[in-house]
C-alpha cells in the first residue's frame, strides 16, 4: 500500500526557498535512483553508478540523505507517492478495493523495486536499522489506510458488515508482502489475480473480484511478469 511522503514536499521546496539547490538534487537523485533501480534491479545497483548518474561522488550522494540505507527507503517512498496518486486517481471512478489489484499489478512491472522493498523492509526489523522508523510508520498508514476505506464500504454496503476493518487491513498487508516474496522467486504468478481473489474470500464484490475466466488467465502471466 501507497501513502504521501515528503518527496511530494520536497519538490514544491525545491522551486522556492533558501534549500532550493539541495532540495533539487536531493530529488534529481531519487528520480534518478528509482530509473536505475527498476531498470537494473537492487542488487546490480551501485552507489558508484547513482553517484555518476546525478554527477556526484558517492559521499556526494550520502551527504544529501545520511546513509545508503535511508537513500533507499527515500526511494521507496517516492515510488509510495506514485502508487498513492495512481490510486487516487483510479478511486475517481470506482473504490479503493477495485483499485489494489492495479497498484499490485503495476508493480510488477518493476521487479527491482518489489526486490527492494522486500529486502530492506526484512533489515528494517531491526530497531536500530537506519531506514526502521520509516517501515514502520508506513505500515502503520498502510493499516489506517484500509482500515478506513473498508468502513466507507460498509457504510455504502459495499463490504460485509461483521469484517473488521483494523484485522482485514492487517492480514492484506501480509498478503502484500509475501505474495512479493514468493513472486520474486517465480514471476509468473499473477500477484494482481490474487488479490482480487482474497479480497473476493473477505467478501468484497465487483467485477475485479476473484477473477478466473480464460481472459484473465491469459493476461495474468504478461502482467506479473514485469518488464525486463
Amino acid at each position: 500500500m501507497a501513502f504521501k511522503g515528503q518527496y511530494r514536499e520536497e519538490t514544491v521546496m525545491a522551486t522556492r526557498g533558501p534549500y532550493a539547490k539541495g532540495a533539487a538534487k536531493r530529488a534529481e537523485i531519487l528520480a534518478a535512483a528509482l530509473e536505475i533501480i527498476a531498470e537494473r534491479g537492487y542488487s546490480k545497483t551501485t552507489l558508484k553508478e547513482l553517484a555518476d548518474a546525478v554527477g556526484l561522488s558517492q559521499n556526494g550522494v550520502l551527504h544529501y540523505f545520511g546513509s545508503k540505507e535511508n537513500l533507499l527507503a527515500e526511494v521507496l517512498r517516492r515510488r509510495d507517492a506514485v502508487d498513492r496518486e495512481a490510486m487516487e486517481s483510479s478511486e475517481a471512478n470506482g473504490d479503493m478495493m477495485e483499485s489494489l489489484p492495479a497498484v499490485v499489478a503495476r508493480n510488477a512491472s518493476v521487479p527491482g523495486l518489489v526486490a527492494l522493498f522486500s529486502r530492506l523492509s526484512a533489515e528494517a526489523s531491526e530497531t536500530d536499522h537506519p531506514a526502521h522508523e520509516f517501515f514502520a510508520e508506513r505500515y502503520e498508514e498502510h493499516a489506517r489506510l484500509v482500515a478506513g476505506g473498508v468502513r466507507q464500504l460498509q457504510a455504502e454496503g459495499g463490504a460485509p458488515a461483521d469484517l473488521d476493518p483494523e484485522r482485514f487491513a492487517l492480514l492484506l498487508g501480509a498478503v502484500y508482502d509475501g505474495l512479493q516474496t514468493r513472486w520474486l522467486y517465480d514471476q509468473s504468478i499473477d500477484m494482481a489475480d490474487l488479490v482480487r481473489y482474497f479480497l473476493h474470500m473477505a467478501g468484497f464484490g465487483g467485477s475485479g473480484a476473484g477473477a478466473t475466466n480464460s481472459e484473465d488467465d491469459e493476461g495474468g502471466a504478461a502482467r506479473s511478469a514485469g518488464a525486463n
